[in-house]
């Protein structure tokens, strides 16, 4: 079977990654790819965005499977072009890719069907939002209706705060065309727990828990980045959480969305809040979050291939999804400065390191090739994860990893999985 991936993130270099270990892949291609996924893919000079180029591409090569990992081409569309003509695609159309397309939309859906999620209101207008701020509660939330590389989300403490987000979202237009709509809600204390599922349009099926850290800072302090880190599984997502979100979440979402005559196939990642009154949806993704994905396939037994195609044939009730008894953690070599300002172009050593390791792994997420050189490309640099009899060990050897790592500017946070010492 050929392959094809669309993305060229962490997150892509991790799926190129258990694709290649399938016994029915004989080629894969990524586009674009990085110097990472290199390794098991041929990297092709197409963008994500370039939908006519990539099916064009994948009729060429008479590719049998295409995955979508980034979510710009899901909402925008390219599994119903990729359909259009006749290929066989892993990934939600723009119909269904709205429930992260738009948190207007994903909000509006959970309010109909009764699912948990914190109190809020949409405002298309500056002058309505500032209203409606003037007796609001505080702290407050302020999102970015549409995508924005998961940094579009403003956490406001104060009442001027929020109104300075306000003006950040709309009126400066900081995340372009993603913040012509907010969605102002409640802001929920608690654990926040990634939960990653696999959808074939009724059956649901839940991979392992995860926990990112998107603050920049140790401490959970600094800006919102795409993510620092994660570990899997959580310790704080018992049994009688996962209970309460099979009956009250995850099957119920699947079937809202059917019900609204946009059938997900896919991925659904649940963004929870672990609250003292229950879990609860903070947002939804339409694709394999990054870096969970890091944490979360390296743990899982089955061939993921095989569970790809279940979802595009709708047989996912057959697949008996299963994951190791162990933890594994991830820890990302950033670039200084990031999210903001930083600089690129700076040779990495210390990736052979990892070669043939089957306990932890580099994943590139901003590297590219010049010459026969890997540098710097990117905020995220690489994520190094590693594996463990238990979280507190995958922790300490994901850190001891990272040392074998360097480049200018290398940065990264020191307390990932910090929270595992709490549980």
């Amino acid at each position: 079977m050929k392959v094809l991936i669309v993305g060229s993130g962490g997150r892509e270099h991790a799926i190129a990654w258990k694709i290649a270990k399938s016994p029915r892949v004989e080629k894969i291609y990524c586009a674009p790819g990085n110097a990472g996924i290199s390794e098991f893919a041929e990297c092709v000079d197409i963008k994500a965005m370039e939908f006519e180029k990539l099916a064009a591409f994948a009729k060429e090569k008479e590719i049998e499977l295409t995955v979508i990992g980034m979510d710009d081409p899901l909402v925008g569309g390219i599994v119903d072009v990729f359909e259009k003509e006749g290929l066989r695609v892993f990934g939600p159309r723009k119909n269904a890719a709205i429930l992260e397309g738009s948190k207007a939309f994903s909000k509006d859906l959970m309010k109909k069907y009764n699912i948990p999620t914190g109190a809020y209101e949409s405002f298309n207008t500056p002058e309505a939002a500032l209203k409606y701020l003037e007796n609001s509660n505080y702290p407050i939330v302020l999102k970015a209706d549409g995508l924005a590389l998961g940094k579009g989300v403003l956490i406001c403490n104060t009442k001027e705060e929020a109104k300075e987000g306000v003006k950040t979202l709309m009126l400066d237009k900081q995340f372009g065309d993603a913040g012509n709509t907010i969605v102002i809600e409640e802001f929920m204390t608690g654990r926040e727990v990634s939960v990653l599922s696999f959808v074939d349009g009724k059956t649901i099926k839940i991979m392992t828990s995860a926990q990112d850290h998107k603050r920049a800072k140790d401490g959970d302090m600094g800006l919102n980045t795409g993510g620092m880190g994660t570990f899997s599984p959580s310790p704080f997502y018992t049994d009688e959480i996962d209970s309460f979100c099979k009956e009250r979440i995850y099957q119920a979402t699947v079937d809202a969305m059917k019900a609204e005559g946009r059938e997900f196939k896919g991925i659904i990642f649940f963004g929870l809040m672990l609250t003292e009154k229950g879990a609860r949806v903070l947002e939804y993704n339409a694709r394999f979050g990054d870096p969970e994905t890091q944490v979360v396939l390296p743990r899982m037994k089955n061939d993921i291939v095989d569970v790809f195609e279940a979802c595009i044939d709708g047989t996912l009730d057959k697949i008996d999804l299963q994951f190791e008894d162990n933890a594994a953690v991830c820890v990302v070599l950033a670039s200084d400065g990031y999210p903001e300002h930083y600089d690129k172009g700076f040779p990495i050593t210390g990736l052979e390191g990892f070669k043939d390791r089957e306990d932890c792994f580099v994943f590139h997420a901003g590297t590219k090739f010049e010459g026969d050189t890997i540098v710097t490309n990117g905020g995220r640099v690489l994520g190094v994860t590693a594996t463990g009899r238990d979280l507190k060990e995958a922790r300490a050897n994901a850190y001891e990893a990272a040392k074998l790592v360097s480049f200018e500017n290398k940065y990264m946070r020191k307390d990932i999985g910090k929270a595992i010492d709490e549980a």
